[in-house]
């Protein structure tokens, strides 16, 4: 067998093969850090192609559907700065250009032979993790051992975007193992963040994330076991919708944790608009995923639910903010998202109250036990085909390892001691659904608060290696709530300047707090996360479309 440095060089002398020479650039110079203008003036996109790639998903189903524009084109497009943003952020991994463009042809000829779509997402190219298997492709998920391996068949979730009309067209980088709230792995390297490239861009769906905030791609679809949709959402500044388990088919997608079944990773659309959430999760539910998945929840899109009807129909509703969780004080452009937020609700006449964390210490740490359990052992049998190192560290230099919290730290527990912390597990989510009843006696709307504002992690993008804490995304995963990240701004030096030390919740606390300096997260996207209870993703974006107007509204 080949050495493991062996194959990845093949592998990536591939990838560069697959990118049409002439779509090569000449990329700025590592000191600019915010690249996200550089696609439009690069002088490789067209006019035309600039206006398409900065269309939101709604209008370019529009367009696409009436033929204004045509897949062909619109593909193009997006695959051009799609291929700008990789040699910007080395967000790519599998490129396949001639087979997208053939997809797109075929759309358009029959949208021009019988005047009607495929289906709703008829044209739409859209970016997947590099976990859903594509007939023919490698799925590699920054494992040295699956180079080589190619997919026999789709994951169902490929199978049902492509019923619905859409257009894969790359696939996006992923950490080793998944199991990182960053993005590294031993075969494609580090994907950087678009805002600034000496910041993290996120995990484990950091490549999706780039890619779409550089408008590479209109919608992308990522995954979420502890915030690997939502963390790149809000370190990349877009929408990042984590729906409940079941509710998007995950069979036949490759995976970390094979087996491990008690906290469930999940798909979740990624874009820069409430319209491309609405139109990925209203497009495959439509498609009954449960006729084709065991483990997809029977359940259909339900319009009445979108339009708010069990919460006021969108007036005055009551929404609770939680400040910080109890374990890690926020940084300041954390809580001055949270602070904008709530006053562009209020002045929408809507109301809001505080809220607690309810042991999301415990849910954090409960969750880890899980996924520890047999963590080790999983990475262990998967690399040992190549020999190939498992990462123990996301930072730039050598040094002492800068650990996730999502990576085994200890040896696995016993399936005695596994079921208990799955039993207490399920006793705390009774206790949330107790609280979340027992909020009636305080939102003065006669029903329990409508949704929680929160912090999608206690800063914005971090430098990379640094990413140390994901609880405040971990626990909804826990509690199998539906969650939707929401842009709100960027950090501003001035108005983010550090604040006076607080009382410390603990040591950790104030490592956190002492890791902020303004210079350092300068323009990072600022968000704030929206949560809804289990199986409601349809009031979660009607929810986030109501936040998202009322920011708008200033």
């Amino acid at each position: 067998m080949s050495h493991w440095s062996d194959l990845v060089a093949d592998k990536k002398r591939r990838q560069a093969e697959s990118i049409p020479k002439e779509w090569l650039i000449s990329p700025p110079p590592d000191t600019l850090l915010d690249v996200t203008a550089f696609p439009e003036t690069c002088g490789l996109l067209t006019a035309h192609e600039i206006e398409i790639t900065n269309t939101l998903v709604d209008v370019l189903l529009r367009k696409l559907a009436s033929g204004e524009w045509t897949s062909v084109a619109v593909t193009t497009a997006f695959y051009k700065r799609a291929i700008i943003a990789h040699q910007l952020v080395n967000c790519l991994t599998e490129i396949f250009v001639d087979r997208a463009l053939a997809r797109a042809a075929e759309l358009d000829a029959h949208l021009k032979t019988t005047g009607q779509v495929v289906g709703p997402l008829h044209g739409l190219p859209i970016s997947l993790k590099d976990q859903l298997s594509i007939q023919g492709l490698e799925t590699i998920m920054g494992y040295v051992s699956w180079i080589g391996k190619y997919a026999e068949k789709n994951a169902v979730l490929v199978d049902i975007l492509i019923q619905c009309g859409a257009v894969p067209f790359v696939r996006t980088n992923v950490p080793q193992t998944l199991m990182w709230p960053e993005t590294f792995n031993n075969i494609f390297g580090r994907t950087t963040n678009p805002y600034n490239r000496l910041l993290s861009s996120g995990g484990s769906s950091g490549g999706e994330g780039a890619l779409v905030a550089l408008k590479g791609s209109p919608l992308g679809v990522g995954s979420d076991i502890g915030g690997s949709v939502r963390i790149p959402a809000n370190f990349c500044g877009l929408y990042g919708l984590r729906p409940s388990y079941g509710r998007v088919p995950y069979s036949g997608a490759l995976n970390s944790l094979e087996g491990q079944d008690s906290v469930l990773s999940v798909f979740g659309p990624m874009t820069r608009s409430v319209s491309g959430l609405k139109a990925f999760m209203r497009a495959v539910v439509h498609a009954k995923p449960w006729l084709k998945d065991p483990l997809a929840v029977r359940k259909k899109w339900d319009e009445e639910e979108y339009r708010l009807a069990d919460h006021g129909h969108g007036e005055k509703l009551c929404f609770a903010i939680m400040w910080d969780d109890g374990v890690v004080v926020p940084h300041p452009p954390v809580r001055r998202g949270l602070e904008t937020v709530k006053a562009a609700l209020l002045k929408a006449g809507h109301t809001v109250i505080e809220w607690q964390a309810w042991k999301h210490r415990e849910l954090g740490d409960m969750t880890r036990e899980i996924w520890n359990a047999a963590s080790a052992e999983d990475y262990k049998v998967t690399t040992s085909a190549t020999g190939e190192p498992i990462i123990t560290s996301m930072a730039l230099e050598p040094g002492p390892a800068v650990i996730a919290p999502f990576r085994p730290s200890k040896d696995g527990i016993s399936a005695y001691q596994l079921w208990q912390v799955q039993k207490k597990r399920r006793m705390v989510r009774q206790e949330y659904t107790d609280l979340w009843e027992a909020s009636v006696a305080r939102t003065g709307t006669g029903r329990p608060i409508d949704a929680i504002i929160c912090p999608a992690a206690p800063f914005t993008a971090t430098p990379h290696g640094l990413n140390r804490y994901t609880n405040y995304t971990t626990v909804w995963n826990a509690l199998d709530y539906p969650a939707c990240v929401i842009p709100v701004s960027t950090v501003d030096p001035v108005l983010d300047a550090k604040k006076p030390a607080h009382a410390f919740i603990d040591d950790y606390d104030r490592k956190i707090y002492e890791s902020y300096d303004p210079e350092t997260f300068k323009n990072a996207p600022v968000c704030v996360q929206l949560v809804g209870r289990t199986l409601e993703e349809e009031a979660v974006i009607g929810m986030t479309e109501l936040v998202a107007a009322a920011l708008a509204q200033g």
